[in-house]
């Protein structure tokens, strides 16, 4: 695998000109944004191989496109390299998720865009078409930067309000998709998009793009995951009754008492702010289900990790989500409560700059960061 390396991107030829608060005001969740350039001299971050490697992995999340005469066709990683190798010259896309995940200058790219929290940005996807390859016209339901690596791409978007979609398609296709307005993109240069922003992107030679994608969950799944955690924190007491239970003669009604009895029981549920902050931490920090940390094979013993975290600093796993909420911590799903206000300083740090430097520490820190060590959640300093 071939990967490349680039000097830290500035933010302001990033958003083009813009700061980030400009950006924000104008451009989040309202408008698209084309710079020309966000990253000088960006040529990707690796080759076509590269990629297909990372897609042949069972800890990646990786798709393949295809279309053929106007059908489209979805599969799923892993692939088997052979099986990549036999596709067509044109009309398809390969597509992996989390590349963050495996390159560290992946994970430096996404953060270049910390500027939005950490509990909304996702991912760094990448993906390689060859001429005509794309996943056709579609929109996100979150925002999204398209930056354009190797080779040239076409994107067309819309503003339309008609989001039907083609019906018994394997991906969400746009049924009447009417581009308002269309741009080449060349290496380095870059689209913001908000979300349901109608769009489709041609490749127009070989061509690999990076998109950084922001987390947006639906009310639906917010509410099934808040009743999950309901389930597995809450304890309450008693057991159905009914001592006045009357004879029937309609053994399949459900009667009004029953019901009665049940709203009851469940209007007993209850929960409050401490609750839903708790649920929040956990919630936004649980790493996605194909994703594991692997433990040091060969764990250091506490003194020793000491001195390499004193000496060297400690820097999370790129797979690592450390959020914070006053003086508790989650990690992972996981929460924390620090005691001592220096190892609430340095974790708060930690988890915003996802490394610390060298220097002493308070036992707390140190007995805290060598649990996360043994986990594969963090990692003594290069």
């Amino acid at each position: 695998m071939t990967i490349k390396t680039h000097p830290p991107y500035p933010i302001k030829s990033l958003l083009g000109g813009l700061s980030p608060g400009q950006f924000m005001a104008e451009y989040w969740q309202k408008k698209p944004l084309l710079v020309r350039q966000a990253l000088p001299g960006f040529q990707g971050l690796l080759d076509k191989a590269g990629l297909l490697d990372l897609a042949g992995r069972e800890d990646a999340e990786s798709r393949l496109v295809l279309s053929q005469r106007k059908r489209w066709q979805l599969a799923h990683g892993p692939f088997e390299r052979e099986e990549l190798q036999r596709l067509p010259a044109r009309g398809w896309s390969l597509l992996v998720q989390g590349v963050n995940h495996f390159l560290p200058e992946a994970d430096r790219l996404l953060r270049s865009f910390n500027f939005v929290p950490y509990t909304r940005l996702d991912d760094l996807m990448v993906s390689f078409a060859p001429p005509g390859g794309g996943v056709g016209p579609h929109f996100d339901s979150y925002d999204v930067f398209l930056i354009q690596g190797l080779g040239r791409r076409r994107w067309e978007i819309s503003a339309q309000d008609d989001l039907t979609l083609v019906e018994g398609a394997p991906l969400r296709i746009l049924k009447h998709f009417q581009p308002e307005q269309s741009w080449e993109l060349e290496p380095g240069d870059m689209l913001y998009l908000p979300p349901k922003y109608a769009h489709n992107g041609i490749a127009l030679s070989d061509c690999m793009t990076y998109s950084v994608g922001f987390r947006a969950p639906s009310s639906q799944e917010i509410a099934g995951q808040f009743l999950g955690y309901l389930q597995d924190q809450l304890q309450l007491e008693g057991i159905y009754a009914d001592p006045d239970l009357q004879p029937t003669r309609h053994p399949g009604r459900i009667g009004a008492d029953l019901v009665a009895r049940l709203t009851d029981m469940i209007q007993a549920i209850r929960w409050n702010q401490a609750d839903i902050r708790d649920f929040a931490g956990r919630y936004l920090s649980e790493p996605k289900p194909y994703i594991f940390f692997e433990p040091p094979a060969r764990p250091l013993s506490p003194t020793a990790f000491a001195k390499r975290i004193e000496t060297r600093g400690a820097r999370l796993d790129p797979k690592t989500l450390l959020l914070y909420q006053g003086r508790r911590c989650f990690i992972n799903g996981e929460p924390y409560a620090a005691a001592s206000s220096a190892t609430q300083a340095a974790l708060r740090d930690l988890a915003d700059r996802r490394e610390l430097g060298p220097g002493r520490c308070d036992t707390e820190l140190i007995d805290c960061l060598y649990d996360w060590y043994r986990a594969g959640f963090v990692h003594p300093g290069a």
